[in-house]
């Protein structure tokens, strides 16, 4: 037996397995040796673009997209480190916009944690609100015929910059990029149309792909309709350290991050296993159930048809409480009606995606969520509540045989195994 360390919330746990279990983790990069030199040389020497402080006038309304509590982004670096570069711009010229998507606003004190008590107290902070039509403007249609909405103080800066990090994900093949702006501070509708059933499900819109993911490309097309003029991605490591910079322009510079992720975080395995064991990175990634449907997606990507996944996820803020992805798992009693539910072109609800994708889960594997929301509600999201990893893991083995295959994911979906 040996003993492995799960990342749940911030402090994780440790829970013993057999020997035989396969652990799955990125490989591991190590910090960069001073990640603000790296930030300002990219900044200086950016794919596709000028360098930054070439580019912005003094007299600009500069707009900086970042990412909400949900992400590990590290704004309180990127954030800093990129006022300094545009120190020749009045701080009364700059706007950071909170690129929330459909998320709920970020509260004062999280402001604080993400960015800063200087940063808060120095420049204007919004809260992207995807709900008021008050907020947005439309920029376009894009090819699927969706109306495409943004954030109108975004489509009107005079310099926009996005910022974010790159991991792989669960539909859009990776994060970063243009997802910052779309979803990031797109209206309600877009998002919608964006996430709509048919892109979700498409075989395509999965982790690590870009080329012919509809979704990537969705969210892409819509980006340029107000393409911001300069992007900052970093990648991380499991212990939330930047380990790569990309810079310039949001295409270019985001497909070398994708590149550098695909090679480092992407984990081939000879075949399926009967059980496997992840989680969602731990906080802030697992800090309610919606976010851990993607720690459960990358275990199903190797786990066997009618195998079991036990997602290991504190989800400290519940389901959540808000939005409508707790009211769509209970609109029907099962996976697969809630399934036909969602696929049905009538059926349109914001946060549909997620329950789509954790029923589709569930149609392949047997689920249960070792967490810290109640079991009555963990049953009513149609998952089995355990109490110990340990224990579930023993009886699941004892269903399977002496030759069950196991795989652990103790950083979730930081790294994405996929069969041979």
């Amino acid at each position: 037996m040996k003993k492995v360390k799960l990342a749940y919330g911030k402090t994780g746990i440790e829970v013993t397995v057999p020997d035989q279990a396969v652990v799955i983790e990125p490989r591991h990069l190590a910090a960069l040796p001073d990640e603000k030199a790296a930030v300002t040389a990219a900044l200086r020497q950016p794919v596709g673009t000028l360098p930054l402080k070439e580019m912005v006038q003094q007299n600009q309304k500069v707009v900086i997209v970042i990412s909400d509590i949900t992400r590990p982004t590290p704004n309180h670096k990127l954030v800093p480190w990129l006022l300094e570069e545009l120190a020749h711009v009045p701080s009364d010229n700059i706007t950071i916009l909170n690129g929330l998507g459909s998320h709920r606003a970020n509260t004062q004190d999280e402001l604080v944690q993400m960015l800063g008590r200087k940063v808060v107290d120095t420049i204007r902070i919004i809260n992207h609100d995807a709900f008021t039509k008050e907020q947005l403007v439309k920029v376009g249609v894009n090819s699927h015929g969706s109306n495409v909405y943004f954030h109108k103080e975004y489509v009107n800066a005079d310099f926009k910059i996005v910022t974010g990090f790159i991991e792989p994900h669960f539909f859009a093949g990776f994060s970063g990029g243009p997802k910052g702006i779309c979803p990031g501070v797109a209206g309600i509708e877009t998002i919608l149309d964006f996430h709509n059933a048919k892109m979700v499900g498409h075989p395509l819109s999965t982790w690590g792909i870009i080329d012919g993911n509809i979704l990537q490309g969705a969210a892409t097309e819509n980006c340029l309709m107000a393409k911001p003029d300069f992007m900052l991605n970093v990648t991380l490591n499991g212990d939330k350290a930047i380990t790569g910079v990309f810079a310039g322009d949001v295409i270019a510079a985001h497909r070398q991050g994708c590149s550098f992720v695909k090679e480092h975080a992407m984990y081939e395995v000879d075949a399926p296993f009967d059980i496997v064991i992840t989680t969602n990175s731990g906080y802030p990634l697992d800090q309610n159930l919606y976010q851990t449907v993607k720690g459960m997606s990358a275990a199903a990507q190797v786990v066997k048809p009618k195998g079991a996944i036990i997602a290991v996820s504190e989800c400290s803020d519940g389901l959540p409480n808000h939005g409508n992805y707790a009211k769509i798992l209970k609109m029907r009693e099962t996976p697969q009606e809630l399934l036909d539910m969602i696929n049905d072109e009538s059926f349109s609800m914001f946060d549909q995606w997620e329950a789509q994708v954790q029923a589709m889960i569930q149609l392949k594997a047997d689920c249960y969520l070792y967490s810290s929301i109640d079991e009555e509600t963990i049953r009513q999201a149609k998952l089995t509540p355990i109490k110990d990893v340990e224990s579930t893991l023993q009886q699941l083995m004892n269903q399977y045989g002496e030759n069950t295959r196991i795989a652990i994911l103790p950083l979730g979906p930081l790294t994405i195994p996929y069969v041979k």
